[in-house]
């Protein structure tokens, strides 16, 4: 007993037969020690795992695609090229939503976006499953680009691309430029929108839905040969 005495450390069967053998030149099998500590009730403390290990562990299975795009944003068809982000968005007094979105590189359209309270895997999923939902017509080559958040990497997320039938790119590590026109978006639309008197997410969803109607709908911009994304969609299609 002076082994689970000694600095009030509590040992196991391995550090027991080592410190027997080393210290009091005593040779026990582990298998004996380990019998012997469940007739006296003796046992270990468990360490806690490494958080940093565990979250190493769950995403072991993610893996990074290349990056098919290569800022090939532009190639007159209609949502053959996809682009997708999340964003924080602060409300109220403090609080925090995200926004997950798909634009149409082409067109600039936002042609699927989803509002949520959490981080997790489903805000990813879910704005991709609103383009059949919504059904979106795509083009039958397309690809979405993204970073290499742990979002995209996802074995979940890459999944239901191959089901959809979506080419998967990513972005460089790094490197914000791979992916500019989606940065582009947010920051025009936090400089646009009003979320200081929302209470809630029901209030920042209804926010959202009514920027994203006037966006795709109503605001003009130069690059588009002054059109809104939605006529300079109808544009092309007719073209």
């Amino acid at each position: 007993m002076k082994l689970f005495k000694k600095k009030k450390i509590t040992k196991g069967s391995r550090q027991v037969k080592m410190n027997l053998e080393g210290k009091f030149s005593i040779i026990y099998s582990r298998k004996k020690i380990q019998r012997i500590m469940r007739k006296y009730g003796i046992y270990c403390t468990i360490r806690r795992q490494n958080p940093y290990k565990r979250i190493a562990k769950a995403t072991a299975e993610h893996s990074v695609v290349h990056n098919i795009l290569q800022r090939g944003f532009k190639t007159e068809e209609v949502r053959k090229v996809l682009l997708t982000d999340i964003t924080y968005l602060f409300y109220g007094k403090g609080k925090k939503a995200y926004l997950s979105t798909i634009k149409d590189a082409e067109t600039n359209e936002i042609v699927s976006y989803y509002t949520s309270d959490s981080l997790d895997i489903e805000l990813s999923l879910n704005v991709v499953r609103n383009l059949r939902r919504k059904k979106i017509l795509l083009n039958k080559d397309v690809l979405i680009h993204s970073d290499q958040g742990i979002h995209y990497t996802s074995p979940k997320y890459q999944n239901l691309l191959k089901k959809q039938k979506i080419t998967q790119s990513m972005s460089r590590r790094g490197n914000c430029w791979d992916n500019a026109p989606m940065e582009s978006f947010f920051g025009h639309m936090k400089d646009e929108i009003e979320l200081d008197t929302c209470k809630n997410l029901k209030d920042v969803k209804k926010v959202i839905e009514k920027y994203m109607k006037y966006y795709n709908n109503e605001r003009y911009q130069w690059n588009l040969k002054k059109m809104t994304p939605v006529q300079y969609r109808n544009h092309l299609l007719a073209s």
